[in-house]
């Protein structure tokens, strides 16, 4: 629920993975073809804790979850190779981007704010064609400490010019809803199938999908 007062949006800041583009299931299939790699299998509620973070933090995350020795280091390159593969085969945008996208177009700043690394981002941006929306990326690269730390989100706020009260995320993910939350934005939980399961009560408002996002924003500029 909101905690400071409503403040008319100037911007909208969009995660990436599972909220713009359908790519959780390829984490999700990638993690699972890893761990299937040490004859171990793992389940959805195991892989949450790992989405949204810092690569390398979800990596360490993962050399927990399954017992192995493997370093992230290595285990960060092996996820790369088997996303970037399957990335550029395999992409898609989620139901309602490039409408929501046309609709806030011109009328308020548009930003992404995304735990993955910059050439995750450039491949969705490419492939999509809708690296032209957007006024600030920013991405895992750099960050001191990923999602749910609000740091990513208070640097996106930061470099569009703008108060937190006053930039409106919109994240599928818990460890997403809370890093926003922890900035002092507003934010609009988008579950997916990968998400469903994750408690969501830190959010201001949960919607079903991104055209139902857009007219709770639409209700937002009134």
């Amino acid at each position: 629920m909101l905690n400071q007062p409503l403040l008319p949006p100037s911007a909208l800041i969009f995660d990436m993975d599972g909220l713009m583009i359908d790519s959780e299931r390829l984490y999700f299939a990638a993690e699972r073809e890893m761990a299937a790699a040490y004859g171990k299998e793992i389940r959805d509620e195991q892989l949450w804790p790992l989405m949204g973070r810092k690569p390398i933090e979800s990596l360490r995350l993962l050399r927990e979850i399954l017992g192995i020795e493997t370093s992230p280091e290595d285990l960060f390159a092996w996820r790369n190779r088997l996303m970037l593969e399957k990335m550029r085969n395999d992409l898609g945008a989620m139901p309602g981007l490039i409408e929501i996208l046309d609709a806030f177009s011109g009328r308020l700043k548009l930003a992404v704010a995304t735990g993955a690394q910059r050439e995750f981002l450039d491949i969705a941006l490419d492939t999509l064609r809708i690296r032209g929306y957007f006024d600030v990326l920013q991405t895992a690269d750099g960050l001191e400490r990923g999602k749910p730390d609000p740091e990513i989100y208070l640097i996106a706020c930061r470099r569009l010019g703008l108060p937190p009260g006053e930039c409106v995320v919109l994240e599928d993910a818990r460890n997403g809803v809370l890093a926003g939350k922890a900035a002092g934005c507003p934010v609009i939980a988008i579950p997916n199938d990968y998400t469903r399961g994750q408690d969501f009560t830190t959010a201001d408002w949960v919607e079903p999908d991104l055209f139902a996002a857009a007219r709770r924003i639409e209700k937002l500029l009134e």
